[in-house]
């Protein structure tokens, strides 16, 4: 990693983990010799509605808040997240993309239709330089446990970063209950191989 400040977005639905993956995140950078800062917003969480995290590594962090314009990473865990937030995304950064589909309550109600996934990535040219896909659900019920769908896509995230993988390790390993390390682990690196093939 050569660059001194790096500004990663995390967005998704209530119920995806986003949280959790940002806290994993945010311990990555500190183990890496980053000063981190993490910021999150809840919003409707429980009730199926948006979820944002700011995580920023840098040798000097004095705020977790990041401008548009300024992200680096966009990491979507809900595809139609990932073009609400595309405004973040400084010119040329990096998307990465959940190939999941959470219907929001106007597209249920029928006021509004769910774009498809050429609408999407249409959307996501006009700012990303890189938009990479991953299908994050699929590859944890593959391992066994579907709730590990954001390790998997934290997996597919180490695949873009210069990072060693035995410290994304270590920081899930110091986020999760020890009966679903294992699990995660192997959500983990089948994410990180989708990427890297």
């Amino acid at each position: 990693m050569t660059k001194k400040n790096i500004n990663f977005l995390l967005v998704g639905v209530g119920g995806q983990g986003t949280l959790l993956a940002s806290d994993i995140l945010a311990e990555l950078g500190l183990r890496l010799g980053y000063e981190a800062k993490k910021a999150e917003i809840h919003g409707m969480s429980q009730r199926g509605g948006s979820v944002t995290s700011t995580v920023r590594w840098g040798e000097k962090v004095f705020s977790p808040i990041i401008g548009k314009g300024e992200v680096d990473f966009l990491v979507a865990f809900e595809k139609l997240e990932a073009v609400r937030y595309i405004s973040h995304l400084r010119a040329g950064g990096a998307v990465l993309v959940n190939n999941q589909c959470i219907e929001p309550i106007t597209v249920k109600a029928g006021d509004l239709k769910y774009p498809d996934d050429a609408a999407i990535q249409a959307g996501l040219e006009k700012v990303a330089g890189q938009i990479f896909w991953v299908n994050g659900l699929e590859i944890a019920e593959k391992v066994g446990n579907p709730r590990a769908a954001n390790v998997a896509i934290l997996g597919a995230l180490s695949a873009l970063l210069d990072t060693p993988e035995s410290e994304w390790l270590e920081a899930i390993k110091t986020h999760l209950p020890a009966k679903h390390i294992a699990v995660n682990v192997k959500a983990f690196q089948a994410g990180r191989a989708a990427v890297k093939a």
